[in-house]
């Protein structure tokens, strides 16, 4: 090595994350010069003569750089150099192999290999310390790197921890995915894309008579659509028929089934005025009656639920109205039909008719169609099940659909 008054220089600031190097040279001489530069530097440094040496001091030492000559008898500096890259280490290993080949060619092997950097012999101090220093910079910001992830990783997974909270306390809104009521049932799904979602489906009978049957659906995805769909299951849940918006008290007596128009509406009222919620839904309320299967339902904005006749024929009801609670003073029409024995009714979200296909297409009702037709066999949650199963084999991203996913069959068996 020229002796240079560089060798005199203290190590800097940036070296303070590079402390440990590993000097390699079947070199005698070049060794031991290599090896006092740096200890006058003033870092620790380990030594080796060979390929085969370093590469077992690298197992048990972990060096923070690496001062590999290239050319050796036996494992030469490449070869080394692939090998110390194949070690598990918990940081980045800075390597610097000495040759004194210049073409491209051969440096271009040694970047493949995975050297950092390039010395031509004889090594030149000023030279060796500026590679050192960078060697040293590089070092510092990749484990600043480190740190910031490794915080960014801890605050991801509380994140994650919450969200599983918030998942399972949004699957509590939906206690039970099937209910049989004798001459009725009625089956839910409910399969949010990302941890939490805005759709909700739900059901609940005050009495003997009927039951009630929603599928909705928040604008927007993940916790805030998710908060909203707590809400609204507050003011349509089973437990409370007090409060629930759907039912009134008659009598002071029983509870009984305000009609599907004016929930709408109450539902609409008190979202609209609520300065705090950007956020609308759609949403497809309907009650059965038990005896007669008479149908009463409002669609507000929400995908027309599909009608299954016993003997396979299909329909869908409803052709639209005004989202809930995205503008004030709205009205809802209702829709009245009847059920017959055998008779089935689908109520879905968008995140079904709207899922895209691997053609780029999107599902579409005819294509809701078909999936039904495929599932007729089926009941309950297993006719959902399989519906869902069908439709994510059919995606473009396969199982992960890229929206919230629900439905509710209502399934009309008579007395």
């Amino acid at each position: 090595m020229q002796p240079k008054p560089a060798d005199t220089i203290a190590a800097s600031t940036s070296a303070a994350s590079l402390q440990r190097v590993l000097v390699v040279d079947d070199s005698p001489v070049q060794l031991k010069i290599l090896c006092a530069v740096m200890r006058r530097w003033g870092f620790e440094v380990l030594q080796a003569s060979s390929g085969e040496e370093a590469l077992e001091i690298c197992r048990t030492m972990v060096p923070d750089a690496v001062l590999s000559d290239w050319m050796m008898p036996g494992m030469d500096g490449l070869e080394f150099c692939r090998q110390f890259r194949e070690l598990k280490r918990d940081s980045y290993g800075y390597f610097i192999l000495l040759t004194s080949k210049g073409e491209k060619e051969e440096i271009a092997r040694g970047l493949d290999a995975g050297a950092d950097d390039f010395l031509t012999k004889p090594v030149n101090s000023y030279e060796l310390r500026a590679r050192i220093n960078a060697g040293a910079r590089i070092l510092s910001m990749q484990r600043q790197l480190s740190d910031t992830l490794g915080r960014l990783r801890s605050a991801y997974d509380a994140i994650d921890r919450d969200l599983r909270q918030a998942r399972t306390i949004q699957e509590a809104l939906v206690p039970e995915r099937s209910r049989d009521f004798g001459t009725a049932r009625v089956s839910l799904l409910l399969k949010p894309c990302g941890h939490v979602g805005g759709d909700l489906v739900g059901m609940f009978s005050p009495n003997a008579t009927g039951v009630g049957v929603y599928s909705l659906d928040v604008s927007g995805h993940g916790i805030t659509s998710a908060l909203m769909t707590a809400r609204v299951a507050g003011y349509l849940g089973n437990d409370f028929p007090d409060q629930n918006i759907a039912l009134e008290r008659r009598y002071n007596k029983f509870h009984a089934f305000r009609p599907p128009e004016e929930v709408a509406v109450r539902l609409n009222d008190r979202l609209s005025a609520d300065p705090g919620v950007l956020e609308y839904l759609t949403m497809v309320y309907m009650t059965l009656n038990f005896a007669t299967g008479d149908v009463t339902l409002v669609q507000a904005g929400h995908p027309p639920p599909l009608l299954i006749r016993a003997d396979g024929s299909m329909s869908f009801i409803g052709e639209g109205g005004l989202p809930v609670g995205l503008v004030t003073g709205v009205s809802y029409t209702q829709i009245q039909f009847t059920m017959a024995p055998g008779d089935r009714l689908l109520l879905y979200s968008d995140g079904i008719t709207e899922a895209e296909l691997k053609d780029n297409t999107m599902l579409e009702e005819d294509g809701l169609r078909t999936l039904v037709g495929r599932c007729l066999a089926a009941s309950g949650t297993e006719f959902l099940d399989d519906l869902y199963w069908n439709l994510s084999q059919i995606t473009r991203k396969g199982t992960a659909l890229q929206d919230d996913v629900s439905a509710a069959l209502v399934e009309y068996v008579g007395c």
